[in-house]
């Protein structure tokens, strides 16, 4: 999807607030998909975008999480976890389809639908400079960041 233009979309994230492809226009938007709330994986991405995001912010940009769970798991993982920037929430897939990481998964021969851990760099005119799929957590947001720095 390098290249292309984000897609549209409405979400609303763990306060309620209504997100569109609109809000990432004019500023650098860092949007990464993980697979579930307060999981170990996901819960040491979070606390590393978290501990970064000034980093993120003195580069101009904005950090937002999307998984398929719901704004109560949101809010629980933002409240238990110290959370502080917009977790979106597509419990209908949609836009995880749209991007192509709503994805057959598969773990001990059983088959399940679940969200392929993926990242991307959106640019303030929307469209997506660096799209990372299968993301491996240890280091990733420092690639991020690097990248981020790098495409400005």
């Amino acid at each position: 999807m390098e290249g292309k233009s984000f897609p549209a979309f409405t979400l609303l994230d763990q306060t309620e607030k209504s997100w569109s492809k609109k809000d990432f226009e004019g500023i650098w938007t860092v949007l990464y998909a993980y697979p579930k709330d307060m999981t170990s994986g996901c819960t040491i991405e979070a606390h590393d975008f978290t501990k970064n995001l000034k980093k993120f912010q003195k580069l101009s940009a904005q950090v937002l999480g999307i998984s398929p769970d719901d704004i109560k798991s949101h809010n629980k993982f933002c409240d238990k976890d110290g959370i502080t920037f917009p977790l979106l929430s597509d419990p209908e897939k949609k836009l995880l389809s749209t991007l192509g990481i709503w994805i057959e998964k598969s773990m001990y021969g059983r088959k399940y639908m679940g969200v392929n851990r993926s990242t991307w760099i959106i640019s303030p005119t929307g469209k997506i400079v660096k799209e990372w799929n299968k993301v491996k957590v240890p280091g990733h947001v420092d690639e991020v960041l690097e990248t981020l720095k790098s495409s400005q």
